[in-house]
């Protein structure tokens, strides 16, 4: 394009690849995995092709493109793999990983000045932890872990290698998180780690499930056999242990990076801003004015850190796009829904197990899909433009009843088959979160997971997880005004402004497409699907 019109676009060559693209009217981004239904998967070339359809542009449009990876060095120019789409090498740039974290924590946030603290399994250089200092003049990266100290001893390698050794894929610490609550972490008095100064020195000299085996050798804690899924009377012992030092740690992390930088508002990225639990003790340190983690906290947002690297390199402005919503995909037609439901190849429809449906247009999905939760239906729901992160936020989500265990009884058996121990979350209407749950601030990226208030908790026994915590969405009409409409009619309904959400999805990447919507409902045990204004529902 142009210096008065620029175009970037950013590239994340790890797992959880991805493409994102910004312009000055235009910021889309979205995963690798959405699009080829692979979870974690590496790639950008069906993302990069998705972010330019949606902008209307092509590839000669686009000034710089950023690039990062995983990796002792950040990719070179050659590795991105951009030369056989005729970029030229001027045109590309790499960027550390860390970096890319730090711009999403701080060009998305709402504070002109903030400590930005980037904690993840590792990015380039050795790094797991590191800190910068924002302002409206740069990212300034002013320390991090000791570059010789093992990966093994960073906090999210350390989680990462607990949630392995439980059975769990290290991307899942999701469920160490919730598996933690049901565990006894004082059963184990060592430390896990020393924060010193800035600096963090954790006790693992391996990664991985060997890294436990070796820690429980050294000091004879027993973390129960391996691999067995939380299912062993031990496991949630050693997920509450984990989780119980990840917390104490990341507390005294980021007081020591504020102390250093003297920027009390905390800006949080990298895979362990994810954990909500965590994330609630942080932002009510006394040193932490205000609090934000982009909601996609995890590499699935490293293309779009690279994309505002690029805008800044490219335009010599560091861009400041506060965020009031995670939907960065884009938008599909009514004439695209319709194509998936008359069963048009070009919707990209596959048919994973075919059962007939029957659609009809409603004046009022909102409404109609409000009175079919409270009459204990368990609804697809498919609204606009796709979420980038892990977080279902009412875009592509699954929405129930939470006013009593037998929605997400049903959910775990019929339809997402998950692990017991594992909650689901409340969205609920942002002008009442306060009375519902002990939360003074918006959570609107369901990063964070505070107390239920105990009058109000067995009016949503659904969502309660077992430590009387909730990992809540503050739901506000601009963003989200179907979603927000839904929630309102349910509270007119029912008395209870909250509706129970989880992913769009049956143990595959969270759906994008309306095609996507439509396998799903029928390979799952969906009572219905509601995908634009239009209901389907299982015949």
């Amino acid at each position: 394009m142009s210096s008065t019109n620029p175009c970037v676009v950013g590239i994340n060559l790890g797992h959880d690849g991805g493409a994102a693209l910004i312009t000055d009217t235009v910021m889309v981004a979205i995963g690798e995995e959405r699009l080829n239904r692979t979870r974690y998967s590496p790639g950008w070339e069906a993302s990069l092709l998705y972010c330019l359809r949606a902008a209307g542009l092509t590839l000669a449009d686009v000034d710089l493109v950023a690039v990062s990876g995983i990796g002792r060095t950040t990719p070179t120019i050659t590795d991105t793999g951009l030369a056989h789409l005729g970029i030229d090498r001027s045109r590309i740039v790499p960027v550390d990983h860390h970096l890319s974290h730090a711009y999403t924590a701080y060009c998305l946030s709402p504070y002109d000045t903030a400590t930005v603290l980037v904690v993840d399994g590792g990015g380039n250089n050795n790094d797991t932890e590191t800190y910068y200092a924002a302002t409206p003049d740069g990212i300034d990266r002013l320390g991090g872990n000791p570059p010789t100290r093992p990966r093994a001893g960073g906090i999210g390698a350390t989680y990462e290698a607990f949630t392995n050794w439980l059975g769990w894929h290290e991307q899942e610490a999701g469920k160490t998180m919730a598996l933690a609550s049901y565990g006894d972490p004082g059963l184990y008095l060592a430390p896990l780690f020393d924060v010193v100064d800035t600096h963090v020195h954790g006790r693992l000299t391996r990664t991985h499930a060997p890294g436990i085996a070796d820690l429980s050798d050294r000091t004879g804690f027993d973390f129960g056999p391996p691999g067995r899924h939380g299912e062993h009377e031990l496991s949630a012992n050693a997920a509450a242990y984990v989780q119980d030092q990840t917390e104490r740690a990341l507390c005294a992390l980021a007081e020591q990076t504020i102390a250093s930088t003297g920027l009390p508002n905390l800006c949080f990225a990298g895979g362990v801003a994810l954990n909500c639990v965590a994330a609630d003790k942080l932002r009510r340190l006394d040193a932490v004015t205000g609090y934000f983690a982009p909601p996609a906290a995890s590499d699935r947002g490293q293309a779009l850190g690279c994309a505002l690297y690029a805008w800044h390199r490219h335009t010599g402005d560091l861009p400041r796009r506060p965020l009031t919503s995670d939907y960065f995909g884009r938008d599909y037609t009514d004439t695209e829904i319709e194509q998936a439901l008359h069963r048009d190849p070009r919707s990209g429809l596959v048919e994973r197990r075919r059962r007939p449906f029957t659609w009809r247009r409603e004046s009022d999905i909102a409404r109609t899909a409000a009175q079919m939760i409270a009459d204990g239906k368990i609804l697809g729901w498919f609204q606009g433009g796709s979420e980038l992160g892990p977080r279902a936020l009412g875009a592509r989500s699954i929405l129930a009843d939470p006013r009593t265990r037998d929605s997400a009884d049903a959910l775990n058996h019929r339809i997402k088959h998950r692990e017991p121990f594992r909650p689901f979350a409340p969205a609920v209407l942002a002008d009442h979160a306060s009375t519902w749950f002990d939360l003074d601030v918006p959570s609107p990226f369901m990063l964070l997971a505070p107390p239920v208030r105990p009058d109000h908790a067995d009016k949503i026994a659904g969502v309660v997880h077992v430590d009387g915590t909730a990992r809540v969405q503050t739901v506000d009409p601009a963003p989200a005004p179907a979603y927000r409409a839904l929630i309102e009619h349910f509270h007119q309904l029912t008395g209870v402004p909250v509706v129970l959400n989880t992913s769009f999805n049956d143990r595959e990447p969270i759906v994008e497409t309306p095609a996507h919507a439509l396998a799903t409902l029928q390979a799952c045990n969906l009572d219905a699907a509601c995908i634009g204004p239009y209901l389907v529902e299982r015949s």
